[in-house]
Parts: C-alpha cells; structure tokens; sequence
C-alpha cells in the first residue's frame, strides 16, 4: 500500500515539474513577443486601465521607465511591466462600431449624444507627431 502511495506521490510531483517547465517557457515567449512589438508609436494598454502611445521603451533595460503619451502633450513614465499588452488597430474598430451600434439603437424620441471614437494614429503618424512637437519646443 505504501509503495502504491509513494508511485502516485512521484507521478503527482512530476506532472507539476512538467506543468511548471511549460508554463515559464510560455510566459517567457510572451515577455519577449512583447518586447518586440513595443516600439515608439504603438498604442499599448496599461495596466490601470490607461490607453496611450509609446513614447520611448527600452527592451534591454526594463528597470528604465517607459514614456508613455496618454493625451497630446501629456507624457508619464511607467514601470515596462506596468505594460499590460499592445492594442491592435482593429479593437479600436471594434469600439467605433459598438458606438455606432448604441446611435443606432436609440429611439427617436430620446435625445442622447454619443461621443465619436476617436481615429488611430499609426506608429509612423505618431512619431512623426512626436518629432514635430520636439522640434517645436
């Protein structure tokens, strides 16, 4: 009874050696996906629920805060975890046709403003955007 016991013990422990191994290589292709793909321009999404544009990211040196535009002229430093993942053009898609949706389905006699999505700058328009504004100054 107790060698049944000790077997199970030991296939326990090995299928959460295995589980762990596979779970840390996944998170680390994660970490380095994200790395890649966070570069000035990009709208990234922070992890206060903040949406804004990167400004300036070191992939190498994640201890150095990332400078992240939240509205024009307003730039923040962030801790490089604080970045919770990169959005993709087409969510803001998505959220002009939700609000399109919602105009669409209110009644005739109820007289309510829908706020307009706002139109995404690509990365090239963005830093483009940024230089003019640092040659201003």
């Amino acid at each position: 009874m107790e060698i049944l016991l000790f077997g199970l013990l030991a296939v326990l422990l090995v299928f959460m050696i295995f589980n762990t191994r596979k779970r840390t290589k996944q998170m680390k292709a994660e970490q380095e996906e994200k790395a890649t793909k966070t570069v000035p321009g990009v709208k990234v999404l922070l992890q206060g629920g903040i949406f804004g544009t990167i400004v300036a990211y070191d992939p190498e040196d994640l201890d150095t805060p990332a400078l992240v535009e939240i509205a024009p002229g307003t730039i923040i430093e962030v801790h490089s975890q604080a970045i919770l993942r990169i959005v993709e053009p087409k969510d803001a898609v998505d959220d002009a046709i939700a609000a399109d949706a919602i105009a669409d389905d209110v009644v005739a006699d109820d007289v309510i403003e829908v706020e307009t999505a706002q139109v995404v700058e690509t990365p090239e328009e963005t830093r483009a955007r940024l230089e003019r504004d640092a040659d201003n100054k």
